[in-house]
């Protein structure tokens, strides 16, 4: 059995909107009971880790039940000097530090619908998909003119990202690794004042640049093609690229509820 995590820093949020109260989405709330529920009846163990505002959030909506390994409030202790605007998905990273190999990080947007393990055999790492190297979202080193004391010239910058929507890590030594450069980087980008660029590098393109680097056996399970068409054989469903159509389509967003909480009440009431 696979165990897996979930993670929500709640420092973003506050950042971009300091005058309102935490929330999460409707949609995003189903599809992270989805994502948990569907985890533990077809993999293994899930936990959240979170911030004690995201631990408060869930135990007065009930919610925290759908994490069978509990709700572990370990991003209070994330320095309180790193960036929540540029690095909004920084508590990823810290939360993998934490978490012991073998391992499956996955977003609460993301749903694993079948097995995974026949999928990972004989991989130290693996992702989603990769993405191409496209250079508004993963420019070239001349890029970061903030960071101060990252070696960039030790990567190979041909090396295709890899989306970590889900990621798996079967090496602790390469976990360990990967989230101790990408903090560093992290780190040494204090005054990093883009909200795409300087994420993503530390996220996804390090993730391939570190697997690279350290020649261990890492892999993509899906492509992009495959995720959208379903062709994928119905291992995932990623919500990200639908979220701002349902924000801009409300009958959209009723309908995907729907369908959520219907799906919710049929395979897990």
């Amino acid at each position: 059995m696979l165990s897996a995590f979930h993670i929500n820093w709640t420092c973003p949020f506050f950042a971009r909107t300091p005058d309102r109260p935490y929330a999460v989405e409707p949609f995003e709330l189903l599809t992270t009971a989805l994502s948990a529920l569907s985890w533990q009846k077809t993999n293994g163990s899930i936990r959240m880790i979170c911030d004690s505002t995201a631990k408060r959030y869930y135990d007065a909506l009930g919610f925290s039940f759908l994490w069978d390994g509990g709700v572990h409030p370990l991003l209070d202790a994330m320095p309180e000097d790193v960036n929540p605007i540029a690095f909004w998905a920084a508590g990823k990273l810290y939360a993998l530090s934490a978490m012991p190999a073998p391992c499956v990080m996955i977003d609460t947007d993301f749903i694993v619908w079948k097995p995974l393990a026949p999928l990972l055999r004989g991989l130290d790492a693996a992702a989603v998909h990769t993405e191409d190297i496209m250079p508004d979202i993963y420019p070239g080193p001349e890029a970061f003119s903030q960071t101060r004391g990252f070696d960039f010239s030790a990567f190979d910058w041909a090396v295709r990202p890899y989306n970590t929507a889900l990621a798996y890590f079967g090496s602790d030594a390469f976990r360990r690794h990967y989230t101790d450069t990408a903090i560093r980087f992290i780190r040494a980008s204090a005054t990093a004042d883009d909200v795409l660029t300087y994420m993503v590098f530390a996220e996804q393109r390090l993730l391939a640049m570190c697997a690279a680097r350290e020649r261990v056996h890492a892999a993509a399970l899906s492509d992009l093609a495959a995720l959208f068409s379903g062709r994928q054989q119905g291992y995932f469903t990623h919500i990200w690229g639908f979220k701002q159509q349902m924000r801009d389509e409300p009958l959209l967003y009723e309908d995907f509820c729907r369908r959520c909480a219907a799906r919710l009440r049929r395979d897990f009431s």
